[in-house]
């Protein structure tokens, strides 16, 4: 069976930085997808990046760009998303997806995740 837990997540001041990260486990992560999204209150679910886990080949939206990366540890099964210069308007219920049927070509997208993590709230206020 398919888990995803993300941890990392917290409260933080304004030009912070916070590094979530996402446990896999029940297949091999060494190739498919795993995304990030972000939910705030009262806002839809957004998609803010994702890895192809084969080729370590990584893509951020340009609400994150500069600010957020996304890197992964095979030894660990993990993806992690580095977030720096956090701003208040990155507060949301952050969660990881993942795209386990993707071959190692794959162009990793923003639909089509076919599992996902209990989610992990960041929280960017002074």
């Amino acid at each position: 069976q398919v888990q995803l837990v993300e941890s990392g997540g917290g409260s933080v001041q304004p030009g912070g930085s916070l590094r979530l990260s996402c446990a896999a486990s029940g297949y091999t992560k060494s190739r498919g997808c795993m995304g990030w999204f972000r939910q705030a209150p009262g806002k839809e679910r957004e998609f803010v990046g994702n890895i192809n886990t084969g080729r370590s080949i990584t893509y951020v939206t340009d609400s994150v760009k500069g600010r957020f990366t996304i890197s992964q540890d095979n030894a660990k099964n993990t993806v992690y998303l580095q977030m720096n210069s956090l701003k208040p308007e990155d507060t949301a219920i952050y969660y990881c997806a993942a795209l386990t049927t993707a071959g190692i070509w794959y162009s990793c997208g923003r639909d089509g995740y076919n599992y996902w993590g209990q989610g992990t709230q960041v929280t960017v206020s002074s």
